[in-house]
């Protein structure tokens, strides 16, 4: 559904944002660069983690689809369309 895809989202850039900040703070304080990717690859996991799977909390609100109808007896081969025919320009 549309809203749970809405919550995912959010949720996916919300760990991501705070993830980097938070590694670009420890890396800047320990001088050490390394420490700022792996906070930030630590923080993808975590959200590919909650966002992928499909979780119950993402499926509060299913979509509704139109019901199957027949076609009856009379079915349209391919063969029963008009050609199209182009415009002469």
């Amino acid at each position: 559904d549309y809203k749970g895809q809405k919550l995912a989202e959010q949720i996916f850039q919300g760990i991501i944002l705070v993830s980097a900040i938070i590694g670009f703070i420890y890396g800047y304080i320990t001088e050490q660069f390394g420490w700022t990717v792996y906070i930030v690859m630590a923080g993808f996991a975590l959200s590919c983690l909650l966002t992928l799977p499909p979780w119950p909390m993402y499926r509060r609100n299913p979509l509704k689809w139109l019901p199957v109808q027949d076609l009856g007896t009379e079915e349209k081969k391919p063969g029963d369309r008009k050609p199209k025919r182009h415009a002469k320009s």
